[in-house]
């Protein structure tokens, strides 16, 4: 029960290492999900596959395990996974929050999961949760009644997989992120049938994309995004990547604004999300950052992204059914 076969295959030297196979990034991860690898050596596999560029049946062996060590999700399937990882210092406020509510009105219940670091206070996912209407789940049971009763919940790591946020943390004694951060990005907990996901750095969005394919992902999207997020920025012209029924898939998306306003506020207020749902706020940049995500993911589950304006017109009725 070692990593050292593992570790080896990575890093025996020019013209001898390679990458580990899809089967072969499997074992590795169950064995160290199981606690009885070397920590030397878990560091030294994460390290050695950031020097070589993790590839896309890595992330998926990864993912395997992973999936492998979770309990079953324990009620409805959502329709949409939302992976929230990101780790932006400049990022501004989590406009996309509003966005994955409007989806849910739209009747497509949302899993919202992650764990953010080096993100200022005023602009941290979880804590602008309660403006954007977002309850917590402290289990994933919780989080399963929830969306059953709201259409919408946010599962923070360490509720459902706390050795996996234990492995994104070495993060502050490597330096360095590693191919756990692509792993959460990818890991689906719910097994929903659609995903969004995005990235800050553009080579991952065909990682991503790949090892969802892999994987056998029904349908998913992933963008750069503001700080890492799936976030559109409504000024700029996209690339989308990610899957259709199943197989790879690409397009783009012209810009929607002229506005060339940056996505990071310079003073972020986190109760702005209230406002500019209640519309008490009168912000167009805000609204088409909202809008243009919430297409984006509408469309990724298989519904109209002219959904996104009605539902915006109509956000303070009832959730549809």
């Amino acid at each position: 029960m070692s990593l050292a076969p593992y570790v080896r295959i990575l890093g025996r030297g020019p013209g001898r290492s390679r990458s580990l196979t899809r089967e072969e990034a499997r074992e590795a991860m169950a064995l160290i999900l199981s606690g009885e690898a070397a920590p030397e050596a878990i560091g030294a596999l994460l390290m050695l596959m950031r020097f070589r560029g993790e590839t896309a049946g890595e992330v998926a062996g990864f993912v395997e395990a992973a999936r492998d060590m979770l309990p079953p999700w324990p009620g409805a399937t959502p329709m949409l996974d939302w992976p929230s990882y990101a780790a932006g210092r400049t990022r501004g406020l989590p406009w996309f929050l509003l966005s994955a509510r409007l989806v849910a009105r739209a009747g497509a219940p949302v899993l919202l999961h992650g764990w953010n670091s080096h993100q200022r206070a005023a602009a941290s996912v979880r804590s602008a949760l309660p403006a954007a209407g977002i309850v917590e789940a402290g289990s994933m049971e919780q989080a399963a009644d929830l969306i059953a009763r709201e259409g919408i919940a946010y599962l923070p790591l360490e509720a459902f997989a706390p050795r996996l946020l234990e492995l994104l943390r070495l993060r502050d004694v490597l330096g360095l992120r590693s191919a756990v951060n692509t792993v959460l990005r990818v890991l689906n907990p719910s097994r929903a049938p659609a995903a969004v996901q995005g990235v800050f750095h553009p080579p991952y969005r065909e990682l991503q994309a790949d090892a969802c394919d892999l994987l056998g992902q029904p349908a998913m999207t992933v963008l750069k995004g503001g700080g890492g997020e799936f976030e559109r920025h409504p000024s700029k012209d996209i690339a989308l990547y990610g899957t259709r029924n199943g197989t790879r898939w690409e397009a783009s998306a012209a810009a929607l604004e002229d506005d060339h306003r940056r996505l990071a506020d310079e003073a972020p207020d986190p109760d702005d999300l209230a406002r500019l749902w209640t519309g008490e706020l009168d912000d167009p940049f805000a609204r088409a950052i909202v809008l243009g995500t919430a297409e984006l993911a509408l469309e990724t589950c298989g519904l109209p992204a002219a959904m996104a304006q009605d539902l915006w017109t109509n956000r303070n009725t009832a959730r549809a059914a």
